[in-house]
């Protein structure tokens, strides 16, 4: 028996699910996962390239949403998400780092199960934060969040 994974419709997925999707698969790597037996690191302990990279893509994302004054609380709180998330999928892949070579096949699909978990547990956290800055910003903006997460989702799926 094949495994094969399944295949997103662009159609089917909200164009916030991609751009977290993205946010979040800078920071995940299926190689690593911690291992069933162990307890993820804390979400705070995040490599330096990691909170690099996370702090680009926030300020990116600052720039080209064209955040006001006004919103930005409501930013930080996303934004702080985002950090916390990445740092969580840094964690897994360091844990899992250090154990891949003594992993047998059945622990290396649950360790990707508790990245996939945490993956959806981040987009489930980062949903009300971004809904209430999204709900905040102005027609022009939205429709400028649209066309940013839709353009980054076909650059994304051009590169997979």
């Amino acid at each position: 028996m094949r495994l094969v994974a399944p295949q997103f419709q662009p159609r089917t997925v909200s164009a916030f699910a991609i751009a977290v999707f993205l946010a979040l698969t800078a920071f995940a790597n299926p190689a690593g996962a911690t291992s069933p037996s162990q307890t993820p690191p804390r979400a705070s302990v995040m490599t330096v390239a990691t909170q690099d990279r996370v702090d680009t893509r926030i300020s990116g994302l600052h720039t080209r949403l064209q955040i006001t004054a006004a919103q930005e609380e409501l930013w930080q709180k996303v934004a702080r998400v985002m950090r916390d998330n990445a740092g969580t999928m840094d964690s897994l892949r360091q844990a899992r780092a250090s154990n891949v070579n003594s992993m047998s096949a059945v622990d290396d699909l649950k360790s990707y199960g508790q990245i996939a978990d945490a993956h959806a547990d981040g987009i489930r956290k980062l949903t009300p934060a971004f809904q209430a800055l999204y709900d905040s910003m102005s027609d022009v903006q939205k429709k400028n969040a649209d066309l940013i997460f839709q353009t980054d989702h076909r650059h994304s799926a051009k590169k997979g």
